[in-house]
């Protein structure tokens, strides 16, 4: 098992570990699927793009530095940037707000791969709803294939972010 590096302590190997947590979390999310656990693959799939989302977050901390300045106190009391601190924990309401601070430096579409991964993540928690109340699929052929689609585009993110 890889220890976790917090990015404060070392970047370049956070996002190595970042890269491999996202590939273990979508051969999860494949597994599930082809076991028919819908929910749970679009959990794993959820947790690989934060995963993602991170080590992109890193490769372009000089970015986000710009928008998340100032410094915020770890749980052990540690002083750290708050741009550090939003890479390492990436909580899941900032993750649209990260996409759209860094659309315009990478190659792809990170918002709506972001927006697909929140929708995923609410189809893990609430299922489908023929109303749409709860969650905006209203059967599980579209949330199935969102799940599928969102898998092979996130292998091809990471594919050219480890290249």
């Amino acid at each position: 098992m890889t220890l976790l590096v917090h990015p404060w302590r070392d970047l370049g190997r956070y996002v190595e570990i970042r890269l491999e947590e996202a590939r273990y979390e979508l051969e999860l999310a494949e597994k599930f699927t082809r076991e028919e656990m819908y929910r749970n693959a679009a959990g794993k799939a959820f947790q690989a793009w934060k995963s993602l989302m991170a080590a992109l977050a890193a490769f372009h901390r000089e970015v986000l530095a710009r928008h998340y300045p100032g410094v915020v106190k770890t749980r052990d009391g540690r002083t750290v940037a708050r741009v550090d601190w939003l890479i390492a924990y990436m909580p899941s309401s900032k993750l649209r707000e990260v996409a759209q601070r860094l659309r315009d430096v990478v190659d792809f579409d990170v918002v709506s791969l972001t927006d697909l991964a929140l929708n995923l993540h609410e189809f893990q928690y609430n299922g489908v709803d023929r109303e749409a109340l709860l969650s905006r699929y209203t059967s599980l052929e579209l949330a199935v294939e969102d799940l599928k689609l969102f898998v092979a585009r996130c292998r091809e993110v990471l594919q050219r972010v480890k290249s």
